[in-house]
């Protein structure tokens, strides 16, 4: 195996590689597109060709977090985090197949195209209203005002969450984000986990159990209700799959809105461009995804030993798909780190690949369509005002700790 000749390369949460992560994943394509890292105990994948190979190669790299190397920090302490590993463990999205394919197909007959692109109304509705208070004001918070709270009501309104409940059940959701993306150290972040999954469990059964005998037009009433060939969720598996939307269903557009934000105060023109002819939201919502997209990787693990480009990787062994880094790739992408609403084709792997291609992606590029339509036809300019942008501590999510921002 190879090994860095630069120590702070292998830290992956190194102030560089949290704030900067671009041209820290560069050096480290650099070095190598599958590199070993000492530190982290795996491969670091940063090339645009092997990442898109890992994420289509199912049969050999696994997504299961609780049988191979990710689930031992956990399962050591199971005793004491019962509610978190029972239903973390539940979420199809970390699962292998044949149970992944099962899943997916069940919650894929609640969650269809058709059932978002009724959301847009009422996405538009929310956008005018959330925008509307944005003008002329020295400085918005744009994270609290606008992009946590978009995606909550949203996704609490689409699975039937009670109005009142909706900012308890995201605070939960956002407990839960130190374990999804390893964020602190191990005993903080599941200790608050298990907490805030049984908050989360205790909120959705009673919900769960009336949705069965009284059916509503919602997401939680369709989970209930979907079947195929003879197989149908269970009560733990619907409301593992509901926390599982409520936490994606947040957490990566939240992120999406603000990246777009960031990169249309760098590159100005593209903002202009975008009000000039706002019909180019959908092109310009790829374009954010790749240039700087809500998930930064994904881990898997090797059920066997293999070759990978050039590297031989042992069973067992852990594996980092880092997206973030694949689509600023030279040799996948011309002029890789310019920020260009019109890219043509725009191939990103923001959402994955494969059989594990996120879910919610749909909904993310709709309530980012709406938005960013808005923003284009009510404001002539977006300003960061943050003087240093910093991001969460995780290897995970690409999350932004504030910005403050002036529409004009």
């Amino acid at each position: 195996m190879q090994t860095l000749e630069k120590p702070d390369l292998d830290n992956l949460l190194s102030d560089e590689a949290i704030n900067n992560p671009f041209e820290f994943y560069t050096k480290l394509r650099n070095e190598n597109p599958v590199y070993w890292n000492e530190r982290w105990n795996g491969w670091i994948v940063t090339g645009y060709e092997p990442v898109i190979a890992g994420y289509r190669d199912a049969e050999r790299l696994s997504s299961d977090r609780f049988s191979g190397p990710f689930g031992k920090e956990i399962l050591a302490s199971k005793s004491d985090y019962e509610q978190l590993i029972h239903f973390l463990s539940r979420f199809f999205v970390w699962k292998d197949a044949p149970f992944h394919r099962q899943m997916r197909l069940l919650v894929n007959q609640a969650f269809t195209p058709r059932s978002v692109e009724a959301l847009r109304p009422r996405v538009r509705e929310l956008v005018r209203d959330l925008a509307g208070s944005l003008r002329g004001r020295d400085s918005v918070d744009f994270m609290s005002e606008f992009a946590f709270t978009l995606p909550v009501i949203v996704i609490a309104e689409f699975l039937g969450i009670p109005p009142e409940a909706r900012f308890d059940v995201r605070d939960w959701s956002n407990d839960l984000a130190g374990v999804v993306f390893t964020a602190g150290n191990a005993e903080d972040r599941l200790k608050i986990g298990e907490q805030a999954m049984v908050k989360l469990v205790d909120f959705f059964r009673p919900i769960v159990r009336d949705r069965m005998k009284n059916p509503k037009d919602d997401l939680l009433t369709r989970l209930c209700q979907i079947e195929d060939n003879g197989l149908k969720l269970n009560e733990e598996e619907v409301i593992a799959n509901a926390v599982l939307m409520v936490f994606a269903g947040h957490e990566t557009t939240m992120n999406l809105l603000a990246s777009g934000m960031v990169a249309f105060d760098r590159f100005p023109d593209q903002w202009d461009r975008l009000r000039a002819d706002p019909s180019m939201v959908k092109s310009a919502t790829e374009e954010i995804l790749r240039f700087d997209g809500p998930i930064k990787g994904l881990g898997r693990w090797a059920k066997e030993p293999f070759e990978f480009f050039g590297c031989d990787i042992a069973q067992g062994d852990r594996m980092l798909l880092m997206q973030h880094a694949a689509n600023r790739d030279p040799a996948a992408f011309e002029n890789a780190d310019t920020f260009d609403i019109g890219r043509f084709p725009n191939r990103h792997a923001a959402f994955g690949q494969g059989i594990h291609t996120c879910l919610g992606a749909p909904l993310a590029r709709l309530e980012l369509h709406e938005a960013l339509e808005y923003f284009a036809t009510h404001f002539d300019r977006v300003e960061v005002l943050n003087n240093e942008l910093k991001y969460a501590k995780t290897i995970v999510a690409r999350t932004i700790t504030g910005l403050n921002l002036r529409f004009v």
